[in-house]
């Protein structure tokens, strides 16, 4: 929340009580003292531009050499042990790495600054990325499933399920360790495709732990009653593998389709930016108008603040300026464009749900304006 020192209690009460200009006020006093959101914004943003880009980019490497190397592990053991739950593992890995790739090409094009063809930024690529990076695992999934459901019909028995399991957990551990330092970044960046890539991983930790489970209990199973046949736990992984892909792309094609069609920025974000203009009374009247969207990680927020009717040209836009900064102490990445409205306390509808004023000051005020009570 922001604060605003340098006034008095007794100016600040003088202004809302008589209503004059804020000139009587050395607006180039006003400060804004910034600290912690309180639960609307619980993580530490890096504000630097260059520093933000580096961070995305060595994750989006990590995530790439991580996956190449569990792709070319799964295959092998896969085709070695003739495992379709491994071999889906190994095809969900691939799209992992598709995925880690695009990420990649999508942090560096989304860092690129604003220019003439591109005046909003390039922020919508890494919002395209996380929309084909979840197409690519509805195709995924679908493959898994068919692949899956062939070997149910047509049963084949699996040898060395002890080595599956084994390279299962080795991807479980590197897989983990990727994926949180993956949301550690996309957090402190505020990067969808890094989030995006982050989900691809912490799905497959989830599906290799089936995996896995299926084939230690074959392996197990093949110890302990060498006369059952476990085999077609291996094929039910793989479907359980499946249907959670399913519900991961599902839920990133809602997040990304939402950013795509410039959605507005969560209900909390909102509120936070009201907040920040009631902190600016008496100078500030109230707000309406609020429109407000997202593209990649840069937030756009626009509306209108009513303001003393007798403010001058330069008190109005330093007003904007400190309302500006105080929204980027917690959103770094974001433009702001306020419209300045002179307030007569007629409070028409659009406006009234967010006035500052109280039902008194607005009739006072009507009233020294020339209008009437009734």
């Amino acid at each position: 929340m922001a604060g605003i020192s340098r006034i008095s209690s007794q100016e600040a009460a003088f202004c809302k009580n008589t209503y004059i200009s804020l000139s009587l006020i050395d607006i180039r006093e006003i400060r804004l003292e910034t600290k912690e959101s309180q639960g609307a914004f619980p993580r530490k943003m890096i504000h630097g531009r260059e520093e933000r880009r580096r961070l995305k980019a060595r994750a989006a490497a990590l995530s790439i050499v991580s996956n190449t190397v569990l792709v070319v592990m799964k295959i092998a053991v896969g085709l070695l042990i003739g495992s379709v739950s491994i071999l889906s593992e190994a095809i969900h890995s691939g799209v992992d790495l598709l995925a880690a790739v695009m990420a990649f090409i999508a942090v560096r094009v989304a860092g690129r600054p604003a220019d003439d063809s591109h005046p909003f930024g390039h922020g919508k690529v890494e919002n395209l990325c996380g929309t084909l990076e979840a197409l690519l695992i509805f195709l995924a999934a679908g493959w898994i499933m068919a692949e899956a459901w062939d070997k149910i019909m047509q049963p084949r028995p699996l040898e060395s399920a002890g080595w599956g399991a084994a390279v299962m957990l080795i991807s479980v551990v590197a897989n983990t360790a990727v994926s949180r330092r993956l949301f550690h970044v996309s957090m402190q960046t505020d990067s969808v495709a890094l989030a995006a890539d982050a989900w691809h991983l912490r799905t497959d930790v989830y599906t290799s732990l089936g995996v896995m489970a299926g084939l230690g209990a074959i392996w197990l199973g093949g110890l302990l009653f060498p006369q059952v046949d476990l085999s077609l736990l291996d094929p039910l992984a793989a479907m359980a593998v499946a249907l959670l892909i399913l519900k991961a792309a599902w839920e990133m094609t809602l997040q990304s389709g939402r950013d795509l069609l410039d959605a507005g920025l969560p209900g909390e974000e909102r509120k936070l930016i009201r907040e920040h203009v009631a902190e600016l009374s008496p100078m500030a009247r109230g707000l309406h108008g609020l429109k407000t969207r997202k593209s990649g990680g840069l937030r756009f927020a626009e509306f209108h603040m009513l303001v003393d009717a007798q403010m001058s040209v330069e008190e109005s836009h330093r007003l904007t300026e400190i309302m500006s900064d105080s929204i980027r102490e917690h959103y770094p990445c974001t433009v702001v464009t306020i419209h300045i409205e002179p307030c007569d306390g007629s409070c028409p509808k659009s406006c009234k749900s967010n006035c500052l004023l109280t039902e008194e000051q607005r009739k006072d005020l009507h009233v020294m304006k020339g209008g009437n009570t009734t």
